[in-house]
């Protein structure tokens, strides 16, 4: 499930903390499955860590835009 970065970028903050969250547990269990060999799919795991990448560049730009903000006022 490939997800376009503008959905994050339309997302709060927490709503993206919620989700890199679950994405963070989800990639916990598909690394348990790997290792008791359940996992039917192993090209989720790479997925997933990308999913988790994009969540916290767009968290990284929410701060630093709020930064920004910050110092202009």
């Amino acid at each position: 499930m490939k997800v376009n970065m503008e959905e994050f970028r339309d997302k709060s903050s927490d709503e993206l903390k919620a989700q890199l969250k679950e994405k963070k547990n989800e990639l916990f269990n598909l690394r348990f499955q790997l290792a008791i060999n359940q996992l039917a799919n192993p090209n989720q795991i790479p997925e997933t860590k990308k999913t988790i990448a994009r969540i916290m560049t767009v968290l990284r730009e929410k701060e630093i835009a709020a930064q920004k903000g910050d110092s202009v006022q």
